[in-house]
């Protein structure tokens, strides 16, 4: 019977930015061949086979995926064994929230530095 299901995501990230590619790999420690894998994205399943290529991700692609290994005991199939994987969390955080956060951070800087030039020059004629 198949055992220890565990997803390997590539990048090693849970937490990846809006548009990476990210790759889920599933694996079973024990399982005789044939094992087939079905993916579940928040328990609902999406997909087939050992690979899960979410391409570039976005948002609708944040939340919880498992992997279910199965294969079967026999030529008719009348045991099948089932390991479901942990759940991996994937996050999705915009990348460009950071280089606005800084590009505004640095016009405001800029903004004070000139208004601070303007009172020391204005102090310096005053005077």
């Amino acid at each position: 019977p198949v055992t220890n299901a565990t997803i390997t995501p590539r990048p090693l990230s849970h937490l990846v930015h809006i548009g990476d590619p990210v790759t889920l790999h599933c694996t079973v420690q024990v399982g005789s061949a044939p094992v087939t894998f079905t993916w579940l994205h928040n328990r609902q399943e999406v997909a087939h086979g050992p690979l899960l290529e979410l391409g570039a991700v976005n948002v609708g692609r944040s939340g919880t995926y498992q992997c279910v290994a199965t294969n079967q005991l026999g030529q008719d199939g009348h045991c099948v064994f089932q390991a479901l994987s942990p759940e991996l969390t994937l996050e999705t955080t915009p990348r460009s929230s950071l280089v606005t956060a800084v590009a505004v951070n640095v016009g405001r800087t800029l903004l004070f530095l000139l208004l601070l030039l303007a009172v020391i020059a204005g102090c310096h004629r005053w005077h």
